[in-house]
């Protein structure tokens, strides 16, 4: 069994329960970063080794300690990928890629590793699997789906610690321009066009 499949089956057993990062969260990441590398310089069992870490802590979105996420992964990505024939060189690629990820530390990652980890995860927060999540999460932490006064945050500051639809506001809507690679560019780009169709006909229905 090479370090990529006992990573699988390690990471398999101990991910969090937790509805927008549970297992096939990390596999869909994983088949992401495998569609990316294809057009990028890098090698690729170096990504999906961050791809299979990155969850590896993941604080619910309510908890105060949610946006150290990416850092407590990062930590104890470093501890478990010690125990493999990883050298230190790839370690710190894989950890660095890890801690840069995240939409809330607002971080461009410095090395294209960082770069298709964080493209191959936003991409699994948007397009139809992306709505499943939100409002998976948003189920999950009793949140009303929408404000019935402002439900598209067209006069105020959208706030998705109150409605599961201002999230796409807050985060899912931006994250087209914030795309690294040119492949998730363009992927980015279809995806977005179904939250966008999906926002339309919530107002139609509502």
């Amino acid at each position: 069994m090479n370090d990529l499949k006992r990573l699988e089956f390690q990471v398999r057993k101990q991910i969090q329960n937790d509805p927008a990062h549970d297992f096939e969260h990390i596999i869909r990441v994983c088949k992401n970063v495998k569609k990316i590398a294809k057009h990028e310089n890098v090698n690729p069992n170096l990504v999906l080794a961050a791809a299979l870490l990155h969850d590896v802590v993941s604080f619910p979105k309510s908890d105060k300690r949610s946006k150290t996420s990416s850092l407590k992964s990062a930590q104890k990505a470093k501890e478990i990928l010690k125990r493999y024939s990883y050298t230190q060189n790839e370690i710190k690629i894989i950890v660095d890629a890890i801690t840069d990820h995240s939409f809330s530390r607002n971080m461009t990652p410095k090395t294209i590793e960082g770069m298709i980890l964080q493209d191959a995860d936003r991409l699994d927060a948007l397009g139809a699997i992306g709505i499943a999540r939100t409002f998976s999460v948003g189920g999950a932490e009793n949140r009303p789906i929408y404000s019935t006064t402002d439900p598209f945050c067209r006069n105020r500051a959208p706030n998705d610690q109150n409605w599961t639809v201002d999230h796409f506001y807050r985060k899912l809507l931006l994250l087209e321009k914030k795309m690294n690679t040119k492949f998730a560019k363009k992927e980015a780009k279809r995806r977005t066009k179904i939250l966008k169709e999906f926002l339309v006909e919530l107002g139609q229905e509502i």
